[in-house]
Formats: structure tokens, sequence, C-alpha cells
């Protein structure tokens, strides 16, 4: 018996697997429920210790490394739903649920993020070359979920309805200063300058963001009530009507959430609005895999909303309205890992074909996760004083 067949047997109870082992042995796991199958080939004897040991990471390095590969035909996207629909609906009891708590633990511990460590970690995802993203963002680079008002929507459409949904939210008035926590390439803070008239200054830590966003405002001839600074928020001291961070909060850790809600609380004028945008784990409060923590996301943090309104409440704001995107982002991430996949070969040649399986298994895991309901989005407005935000929901649907 190989040191994996105990995490399979106990996994797969939807759908089946086949894995062939580095000597060419056969094993079958075939769940009591129909679903997808696969055959994945384990290529170095190693790896069937490690995905005892660790199968978040075994899985991920051995595809982006070459060490498995998929068999019989199949794809990347239909054994990952195996794997991670099983994963994901697994019992939270016996050897998975001593599995997540000692994760929980563990990540738990290490969630400080000081500010050099939060510009290392910015760095290692958001600094790499613009071509990348071009290959597979929308023309806007907007990089986190979008808003799919209607199913035929295109991924451009999609993005455009997310800012303005945010802005909605925000209950923008002509000539009110805006902060963006996190401004990324500047696509919102464009937009809320643009099409309602705030005055916006964004903060990132990116090196590549901030001077493609200024660059952006410049052109766009906004630069004047449109900047972009970069600073981390703990820095910032000046007033704002508004606030609104889109897809930073993953980032600040488990252990700074009552320090980036009390500075919200600081920095938001007494009538002020904030919004916050963020992935966030239905239950199982905890570490993100441990595979994407050391390839993609450094130091991020996924939280429950239950995590998240402790700090909230001691920070002195109010929470005026939740709203969960549930398969937006999986609609989303289908986009982008079609539009990578169409890219490959561009990719392989900007980086190498281990780069591109990264990738590829980042963003294809990432949207059977959300598929699956392991993870989903967010959107916490708060607000300074209560009564602040219009009473009903009426004027976001304007």
């Amino acid at each position: 018996m190989k040191p994996f067949d105990l995490i399979f047997r106990n996994l797969i109870r939807t759908g089946s697997l086949t894995v062939i082992d580095a000597d060419g042995a056969i094993y079958k796991y075939v769940g009591r429920n129909p679903g997808p199958a696969a055959t994945m080939k384990l290529h170095d004897p190693q790896l069937a210790k490690q995905l005892f040991l660790d199968p978040e990471m075994a899985v991920g390095e051995g595809y982006m490394n070459g060490t498995l590969t998929i068999e019989d035909g199949g794809t990347l996207y239909q054994f990952l739903d195996v794997i991670y629909g099983n994963y994901i609906n697994a019992p939270r009891s016996g050897i998975f649920g001593a599995l997540l708590e000692l994760q929980r633990i563990v990540r738990r511990l290490a969630s400080r993020n000081p500010i050099a460590v939060s510009r290392k970690n910015v760095a290692h995802h958001y600094d790499l070359k613009d071509e990348l993203f071009e290959l597979f963002l929308d023309k806007d680079r907007q990089y986190s979920c979008a808003y799919f008002a209607k199913p035929d929507d295109s991924l451009e459409q999609a993005q455009i309805n997310k800012k303005r949904h945010l802005a909605k939210k925000l209950a923008l008035q002509p000539g009110q200063r805006v902060l963006d926590i996190g401004s990324g390439w500047g696509g919102l803070g464009l937009t809320l300058a643009q099409e309602f008239g705030a005055d916006v200054t964004g903060v990132t830590l990116s090196d590549n963001q901030h001077a493609v966003s200024n660059a952006r405002a410049a052109e766009a001839g906004v630069a004047e009530h449109c900047r972009f600074l970069l600073r981390d928020y703990r820095n910032e001291t000046a007033a704002y009507d508004r606030i609104v961070s889109v897809g930073m909060f993953e980032h600040v850790g488990l252990r700074n959430y009552r320090d980036f809600f009390g500075q919200v609380s600081r920095l938001l004028k007494d009538d002020g609005i904030a919004v916050i945008h963020t992935i966030a784990k239905f239950r199982d409060p905890g570490p993100i895999p441990s595979w994407t923590d050391k390839y993609v996301f450094p130091g991020a943090y996924v939280p429950t909303i239950s995590e998240m309104t402790p700090a909230i409440e001691k920070s002195g704001l109010f929470i005026s309205d939740i709203e969960v995107l549930r398969l937006h982002y999986a609609e989303t991430l289908r986009h982008w890992r079609e539009r990578l996949y169409t890219n490959r070969i561009q990719v392989k040649q900007m980086y190498d074909a281990r780069f591109f399986r990264m990738w590829d298994f980042y963003l294809t895991g990432s949207e059977i996760a959300f598929r699956h309901g392991e993870i989903m989005i967010a959107q916490i407005q708060v607000e300074k004083r209560i009564g602040t935000a219009p009473l009903t929901r009426d004027y976001m649907y304007r």
C-alpha cells in the first residue's frame, strides 16, 4: 500500500480517480456518487509520500514541475474537479478535520504582515511583466471578480458592471474625496473620477502598478483629481468622504484586521461610507492552500465573514450592507483561464513551460474552489455614522 492510498480511499466520494505510480502500479478510487473521472500519473517516486504529507503542495508542485501528468486524454480542469471537489466537500472530522485544524493553528501564528513584508509579497505577484496580464485580463486590467449582470456578459462588460456596482454602493457625489486602498492598475479610480466626478487617491505597494496608474491618469487628462501613490495604507493621514478596497484585504493578514478597520475609521469622515470587496470563505476559517501561498500569493489569508466582523465592531464602524457574490468569480476565472490557454505559446516564450503550468494550475484551481462553494466574494459596506447610507437598496440599482 502506498502512503497516498489512505488519503484517496477516504477522500473520493464523488466521481473516480485513477493513480498510476512511478512503478506503473495502478490504483483506482471510485466514489459512491457519480461524477467526473480523471487519471494522474506520478513520474517521481517521492510524490507518493508527499501526497500523504501535504497533498495540496504535492499536486501543485508535481503538475508544475511535470512530475505529475494528467492521462487518458483528461484535462487539468477534470482532474482538479475530482480532487478539489471531493476535498472541499469532505467531512470536517477524522483525518481531514485534524489536518485542517493543524493548518489553522500554524497559519494563524504566521499571519503577520508588517509593511516591509507586505511590499515584498505584492512585488512577488503584481510586478510580473505587463505583457503577461495583458494576455488574460480585460482591457482595463481589472484583476478582481467581475459582476455578470447577464449570463452572456463579456468579460469586459462584466468588469465595467463591477466598477459601477461599487460606485453605487459608495453613494458617490461629485467632488467627494475617495481613497482606493490597493488601487491596482488604476481602472476603478479612473472610473470613479471620470464617470462619477470623484477626487480619487489610490495607494499601492506595487512599483509597476503605481507607474502604470499615473501614466493612465495623465493620458486620460484627469491627473489633477486622480492620483496614485506608492504608499502603504497604514501611512495615509488625510480625511476622505469615501473609501473603497478591492482585492486587497486578502493580503492584510488576520492579526492586522483591527488595525485595518481602525485605520479606515480614522481616515473616514463622520458622514463617510466605505466598501470592502474581498475573497472570503463560506466556512473553515484558516489558511489558503500551501501551494498558493508559496508560489502565487505569499502571506495571503482568506477570512470568513465571522473573522472580519469583530474587527469592524471594535473600530467604531457600523455594517450597513453585506452582499455575497457566489459564482461571479468562477465565471471571471473561467474567462481568464481560457484566455491564458489561448495565449499559452506567448506565455511560454515570455517565461517558460513550467511558469505556464503554474498559472494554469492557479487559475483552474481557483475557479473550481469558487464553483464548489469553498470561497466567495464578500462586499461589506460600512459607515461611520448610523444612517449615512440610504435606508433601502434601491439606490444601488437605479
